[in-house]
């Protein structure tokens, strides 16, 4: 009985690294929200100043637009207006996919409007109303999205990527599948995953930086952070700042 109890060994805990001489800054869901993204943004410029010549990076993790009513002008503040002296990453976050998904196919129109989709298209100029049926509407929305989405922000929205890893943390949307490897994740689950990957104690490889489900305070847990704080509707939009062993946040 002692013998066992003396031989137990306690568990190691890994403790993820940012790469050397670098910061990092991870921008959780932001939703239209442009005045929390100007107010985010103004702090990660005067954090970023007293970086003393170290690489600074902001990983934004999706979920850019729908919900709040300036969705298109965060894309033109993510377009124009990046942070001076710091790298940009952006990825794609599921409202980011549904969008271009209704490019192609208006039947998806109603899963998206029903996701906040409506404000997107309201701060594109585009109508939800004027057709008699239902599939009508879908597709006179569609129509008027493909004439109004500046050829721009469809080029960024296409060319958003679905995770980045910078040292011992990798960023994502959504999350990951568990038990797959990164090269091995699929969109599905990188964009959309919740529970098997929320409940997980599994290591991942990467500490997963993610948004998409929303905490009240940014969730820490061994294997994970999630930084997706509601900005849309709780006016708070978290920015996670990693720097060798050290975790901090920024929030509006």
């Amino acid at each position: 009985m002692l013998r066992g109890l003396f031989s137990r060994k306690k568990a190691v805990v890994k403790i993820p690294c940012a790469p050397e001489n670098s910061r990092v800054y991870a921008i959780g869901d932001i939703h239209g929200r442009l005045d929390l993204l100007h107010d985010l943004h103004r702090q990660i410029a005067d954090d970023a100043a007293d970086a003393e010549g170290k690489r600074c990076v902001v990983v934004y993790l999706g979920d850019y637009i729908d919900r709040g009513d300036q969705s298109s002008a965060v894309i033109d503040c993510l377009i124009d207006d990046p942070i001076a002296g710091c790298e940009q990453i952006c990825l794609m976050g599921n409202h980011e996919e549904m969008l271009l998904t209704f490019l192609e196919d208006p039947s998806i129109g109603s899963m998206w409007m029903f996701n906040g989709g409506d404000a997107t298209l309201l701060s594109y100029g585009c109508g939800t109303q004027g057709e008699a049926t239902a599939e009508g509407r879908l597709m006179g929305m569609q129509r008027s999205l493909r004439e109004k989405l500046p050829e721009r922000h469809r080029a960024f929205l296409r060319a958003l990527r679905l995770y980045h890893v910078e040292g011992g943390y990798a960023f994502v949307h959504a999350g990951f599948a568990p038990k797959r490897p990164i090269e091995k994740q699929v969109s599905r689950d990188l964009l959309w995953i919740r529970d098997e990957f929320l409940q997980s104690k599994l290591d991942h490889g990467h500490c997963v930086v993610h948004g998409h489900t929303i905490y009240d305070e940014p969730d820490f847990q061994s294997n994970r952070i999630g930084i997706d704080t509601g900005a849309f509707r709780s006016g708070v939009l978290t920015c996670l700042v990693l720097e060798g062993e050290e975790q901090r946040l920024l929030k509006t």
